[in-house]
């Protein structure tokens, strides 16, 4: 038998072993690199059990992370409805790390396994390797020892200072860990060793007092002298309130500050993963289709093979109809999918509606535009540029107006060429961060008489904000800074609609 034969053997068996998956890792990477033109990081897979399966949902798919009891109470209502059927497993997980892991299912069946090989270790790994938003925002070189070395940070403290002290400032972190990001300003990247020798540095101050403290940080220090300067300070509104927390806070133990820094680090890692998750799965979704047929032209799997592999991936961009009791929501999947595929089309076979809304696409080489937009744009922005009317007719997308002082809803955008454009604009901004992280700055601080802290909330679709949860947040935001924190919402004119104290 020569190699083709062989393999073939072992991809149209339906129980895998080790050969089959180093067989598969080859070919599918040998495809990926020929055919597609794929930029990745080197591989590797994780066999893994349901239980494992489990504990990686708890910690968001990272290998290992610092303890906190939100993680242990994840995996045992995961495991509760898994064990009782009221939920499933996905067939693999994969990370955003050098060398990109993959978590597959150990029941998965051989077809299955070269699926989310070629879904995983191809798609989702070359969209991690070249999508801006990963590049610019995380390092994948460093995540993984990052958090060993987080985790030891922690558990040190828990050692020192008490596992309840510690939960406390963890649970204060978790609650603003959606407003711990950079969003414009692009985060330094070091390593674990770098950071360990970073904190070295700051243990030489660890149990000075408050005042030694301020006057020690360099960061505090220079915000106090151009305070003095300019009568205002931050002379510029800042929406990282962990970063300026971290810098800033008068009362701040360094070890403390440290915790901040950390979960600070986290929350930029996982920043790109919530602004990309149409094109990410819909990409990974376009070259796990596209290696698998390639697969079957070149002979390298059979017929009952390929129909196994339909009914998967079809069962994975299955879209339930607006009306359906399994409605929830367009499915990521479908979405991007359908879009990436219509770049292709666009660009190989236009129709006279293709030229008017997409000139840019007309006569290039679909692999290029495909590189280009998975490359460049994040889900909000790609959308907008890339959903046309033809994806919008095959998946039946319209807009309606939920007006809350009405008893009906109002259909406001159909398929014509007034609701193409309303219908994208209005799925485009449902992708935008905006849309569901309210837009809160730090912009005041009393450093002359209260240290009072002043975020301004600035408001995005008349969305103000819910009273409850903002009292509980800003309980938790001035355990850390010290001192009385409020918050103010401000219309477009800049006109005060809510405002929100704890002292």
């Amino acid at each position: 038998m020569n190699k083709k034969e062989t393999y073939k053997s072992l991809f149209c068996n339906p129980n895998w072993d080790y050969p089959t998956l180093e067989a598969a890792d080859e070919v599918t990477e040998r495809i990926g690199r020929e055919y597609l033109k794929l930029k990745t990081y080197s591989n590797q897979i994780e066999i893994v059990t349901s239980e494992q399966m489990l504990d990686a949902y708890s910690l968001i798919g990272l290998p290992t992370s610092y303890p906190h009891w939100k993680f242990g109470k994840d995996f045992v209502m995961n495991q509760n409805n898994y064990s009782k059927g009221r939920m499933g497993l996905s067939y693999e997980m994969v990370i955003n790390s050098n060398p990109c892991i993959s978590y597959n299912m150990e029941n998965n069946s051989t077809c299955m396994m070269l699926l989310v090989i070629a879904h995983a270790c191809q798609g989702h790994n070359a969209f991690f390797a070249n999508n801006y938003m990963f590049l610019d925002w995380t390092s994948a070189d460093s995540i993984v020892d990052y958090m060993v070395f987080a985790r030891e940070y922690i558990m040190a403290c828990e050692e020192e200072w008490g596992e309840d002290e510690v939960e406390q400032v963890l649970d204060a972190c978790h609650a603003l860990m959606n407003h711990g990001v950079d969003r414009y300003k692009k985060p330094s990247k070091r390593s674990a060793r770098q950071e360990n020798e970073r904190l070295r540095k700051l243990t030489s101050i660890r149990h000075e007092n408050v005042n030694e403290l301020w006057r020690t940080l360099p960061s505090l220090r220079q915000g106090v002298e151009e305070s003095r300067k300019h009568k205002k300070f931050p002379q510029e509104p800042e929406e990282n309130l962990l970063y300026f927390i971290e810098k800033f806070s008068p009362t701040l133990p360094d070890w403390k500050r440290e915790i901040v820094r950390i979960v600070r680090k986290v929350a930029q890692y996982y920043y790109p993963q919530s602004a990309t998750k149409v094109m990410n799965e819909g990409f990974a979704s376009f070259v796990h289709y596209h290696i698998i047929n390639k697969m079957y032209d070149e002979g390298w799997v059979n017929d009952g093979f390929m129909l196994e592999f339909i009914k998967s991936h079809s069962s994975v961009l299955y879209q339930p109809e607006y009306n359906s009791k399994y409605f929830s929501g367009l499915n990521p999947y479908t979405l991007g999918f359908n879009i990436f595929m219509d770049i292709k089309r666009i660009c190989l076979d236009p129709t006279p509606e293709d030229r008017l809304w997409f000139p840019n696409l007309i006569g290039k080489h679909w692999l290029d535009e495909v590189h280009y937009a998975m490359e460049n744009f994040r889900d909000d922005s790609f959308i907008l540029q890339y959903l046309s009317p033809k994806v919008i007719r095959d998946m039946k997308i319209f807009a309606i107006t939920d007006d809350e002082s009405k008893k009906e809803y109002e259909i406001n955008a159909i398929h014509n060429e007034r609701g193409y454009k309303r219908i994208r604009e209005q799925l485009s901004q449902q992708y935008d961060r905006a849309n569901w992280v309210p837009n809160i700055q730090v912009t005041g601080l009393d450093l002359h008489a209260t240290n009072k802290l002043t975020l301004t909330h600035s408001l995005y679709n008349d969305r103000k904000l819910e009273p409850e949860e903002t009292r509980k947040t800003l309980e938790q935001l001035r355990s850390l800074w010290g001192f009385p924190v409020e918050i103010l919402t401000r219309n477009k004119l800049g006109v005060n609609e809510q405002s929100f104290v704890c002292r």
